[in-house]
């Protein structure tokens, strides 16, 4: 691999970038198992639904339980989903020491969630999606570096 090489994080070395990935985060003054737990109760004011998301014993098990309620869930979120995403990205990316050193060993690199099914937030089966995840990553990690400086 060699720096011009993209960063495929869905399930590799920078997994950590996963909203799956077993790192914790505050939001909201609520802690959250995995950005995925959070993400996927962001997506209700039901505070039961969203209660029983946090509960979870995984960010799958998250993902399923938000399925099953996807006819629950707000009006507004397809207007508000990216900057949910955002928050919640940036407040893990600001709470693990260990995700900023990986962030920033990326260096130039684009960031991708190579994710198979998925061409919102990564590239899709046909490699072609919107990759908003990753550009996310991308966002946060210029703005650490113009932190850094």
């Amino acid at each position: 691999m060699n720096d011009k090489d993209p960063i495929l994080f869905y399930e590799r070395e920078f997994y950590v970038f996963s909203n799956f990935s077993s790192f914790n985060v505050e939001w909201k003054g609520t802690l959250w198992m995995t950005s995925e737990h959070a993400y996927q109760a962001a997506h209700f004011t039901d505070e039961k639904i969203s209660e029983s998301i946090r509960n979870a014993r995984s960010a799958h098990d998250a993902m399923k339980l938000a399925r099953a309620n996807q006819d629950k869930k707000r009006a507004d979120w397809k207007e508000i989903k990216l900057a949910v995403m955002e928050e919640i990205v940036r407040a893990k990316l600001a709470q693990h020491a260990y995700i900023r050193k990986k962030l920033l060993q990326t260096g130039t690199r684009e960031i991708i969630e190579n994710s198979p099914k998925d061409s919102f937030w990564g590239w899709g089966p046909d490699k072609d999606g919107y990759n908003h995840l990753g550009k996310i990553w991308m966002k946060l990690r210029e703005e650490l570096i113009a932190s850094t400086k």
